[in-house]
């Protein structure tokens, strides 16, 4: 009864089966392992948001790479603004709108300073149109704000080109940046949240990250590929049931053939 399954067509069934199963045992796998990663790293940011700042001084400096573990803890860094070497960032749109951030260097004393990003200003009416951008502060200035690793190509997903007008970069590399500046420049930089004094106009502050749902969806994902394992091995055995019920039904009805055959010559 079961020697259809030693079939060409059958063989090829089970190898399709055979190969499935261990296929999404390893996507589910993946999955929850995104999902793992990506809530660890949602609850570190979301702790680093709401814990209470702390100097500049005791997570980065020159020299100093900034941890992975203290990406957007809120920082305190007094200093004074140096205009004449700020920046502007291409490409970053907020709100739907095409912009940049404005970043400039607080001199902090000591030959040392750090980028700050003062936030975000729309761009002009043309892309080579210089933007109109709120002078910072003069004066001593108390800067509250989210430490950021700096950008690479790599971790940005930004390729960095040359040719852009003066006083733009497309990265926020201190390392790139640093090259041009009479002082050394903490790593990393600094997201502005508030600072004192107030100026009278300032660009539009930069959105806090969005932690979402901590991989949710991966965690979805990964309890659906576990489904689609119960999925094809049900309906293998369906179809092998299926074939089996159909194989009885037609030997039942081959024996009761020739029972019926005189009958009907009568």
């Amino acid at each position: 009864m079961y020697r259809f399954l030693l079939t060409p067509r059958w063989v090829a069934l089970h190898v399709v089966v055979l190969l499935v199963i261990p296929a999404f045992v390893f996507l589910g796998r993946w999955q929850f392992g995104r999902f793992e990663e990506r809530s660890a790293n949602s609850e570190r940011v979301t702790a680093n948001i709401e814990a209470a700042p702390v100097p500049l001084d005791r997570l980065a400096g020159p020299g100093r790479p900034v941890r992975e573990d203290d990406r957007f803890r809120k920082v305190t860094v007094a200093g004074t603004y140096d205009p004449s070497h700020a920046l502007l960032v291409r490409r970053r749109p907020q709100e739907g709108h095409n912009g940049y951030y404005v970043l400039t260097p607080l001199v902090t004393g000591a030959g040392t300073a750090v980028i700050v990003n003062r936030g975000w200003v729309p761009a002009g009416a043309t892309a080579d149109a210089t933007p109109d951008v709120p002078a910072p502060p003069t004066g001593q200035v108390n800067v509250t704000g989210r430490l950021r690793l700096g950008e690479t190509e790599e971790s940005s997903g930004i390729r960095n080109r040359p040719g852009l007008p003066a006083g733009q970069v497309l990265l926020i590399n201190p390392d790139e940046i640093g090259k041009g500046l009479p002082y050394r420049l903490v790593d990393g930089y600094v997201e502005l949240t508030e600072q004192q004094p107030k100026p009278a106009a300032a660009p539009a502050p930069v959105p806090a990250p969005d932690v979402g749902s901590g991989g949710g969806l991966n965690l979805a994902y990964g309890v659906q590929w576990w489904l689609f394992i119960g999925i094809a091995v049900f309906g293998w055995g369906l179809l092998i049931r299926r074939e089996v019920a159909e194989r009885k039904a037609q030997e039942a009805s081959d024996a009761s053939a020739p029972q019926e055959a005189p009958t009907a010559a009568n």
